[in-house]
């Protein structure tokens, strides 16, 4: 689970991928703040696992992306 802790973004979406798998898109739009998203890595070899969230902030038009690796 993914929490919006901060501000409203717009265009987020999180991507997951493995190096067998070249990765599925969640596009989740705009979060407001306290909306909770779900990252699913079901039928994933969580060993290897990349997952990667990014959206827009508002107020300067910026991409804020987070990767990390499972």
């Amino acid at each position: 689970m993914v929490t919006n802790l901060g501000a409203t973004v717009q265009f987020a979406r999180a991507f997951a991928r493995t190096s067998h798998d070249p990765g599925r898109t969640l596009m989740w739009g705009h979060v407001k703040h306290g909306d909770q998203m779900e990252v699913c890595l079901c039928d994933t070899d969580v060993d290897d696992v990349v997952v990667t969230l990014a959206w827009f902030r508002p107020e300067d038009g910026q991409e804020y992306i987070w990767r990390f690796v499972v």
